[in-house]
């Protein structure tokens, strides 16, 4: 399916974004490790928790993208199926409306779905199996983007077991001499500590920033989408109007 020219500008946004992030980490790491000439050797000198933290922002930005495309409000409830179901309820074909809702699977026709099975019943009934489908929906979306809290917790945390590790070696490195450590074995131990503190955050802050963004978006959603499908089985209410 071809994306939408809103999700073209979204992940081109993110994506210069997280490009901003790599490029300032970049320039800043020849200062700390002080003999770095390109970024492949900042990454080197940072370690295998550095390069763990590197992996790790590639997964953030690949998480980013895949929700800031799939948790749009169009494609979660698209407004021609939402407008083709409300047709066929007003007209009273509501298999027809269990079908399209089978042959097109996504939070609006899932939710709308398990109402239309329960319609006959009371409307307590209806709606429960409403509210029981959109909690069920709404968590299994919010666990998608739940990647992205994980990732800006983990990432700082990965930077300051990177830290510690960069210290303790600089101090194997004064115990070793006894005390008359060469400035440069000394430097090593501490580049590596500056660089994965410095990695850990730069793929921190920008993932927490987009795990907010997108959180936000899809409460606004739910919230939205929950309101049409209440106001679509509305008419099976009693002493409605």
């Amino acid at each position: 399916m071809i994306l939408s020219q809103t999700s073209r500008r979204v992940a081109n946004k993110a994506t210069r974004a997280l490009s901003t992030v790599a490029a300032a980490a970049i320039i800043s790491a020849p200062a700390l490790a002080q003999e770095s000439s390109s970024a492949l050797d900042v990454f080197t000198k940072s370690g295998g928790i550095g390069i763990l933290i590197i992996v790790l922002s590639v997964i953030a930005l690949a998480v980013i993208i895949e929700n800031m495309v799939t948790l749009k409000r169009d494609k979660l409830a698209p407004p021609d199926l939402i407008d083709e179901v409300q047709a066929l309820f007003d007209e009273g074909q509501y298999q027809e409306a269990m079908e399209l809702c089978e042959n097109e699977p996504c939070f609006f026709t899932r939710i709308a779905g398990a109402g239309i099975t329960k319609v006959g019943h009371q409307f307590e009934v209806i709606e429960q199996s409403i509210t029981e489908m959109g909690d069920e929906e709404s968590i299994r979306l919010h666990q998608k983007i739940g990647w992205l809290a994980l990732i800006s917790n983990v990432a700082p945390m990965m930077g300051l077991l990177g830290t510690v590790g960069g210290m303790i070696k600089a101090f194997n490195a004064i115990a070793s001499s006894g005390g008359q450590a060469n400035p440069a074995e000394l430097a090593v131990g501490i580049s590596e500590a500056l660089l994965t503190t410095m990695l850990g955050l730069s793929v921190a802050i920008p993932t927490t920033a987009a795990f907010a963004f997108l959180r936000n978006r899809l409460v606004k959603t739910v919230i939205e989408v929950g309101a049409i499908v209440e106001d679509l089985f509305e008419r099976f209410r009693p002493n409605h109007a």
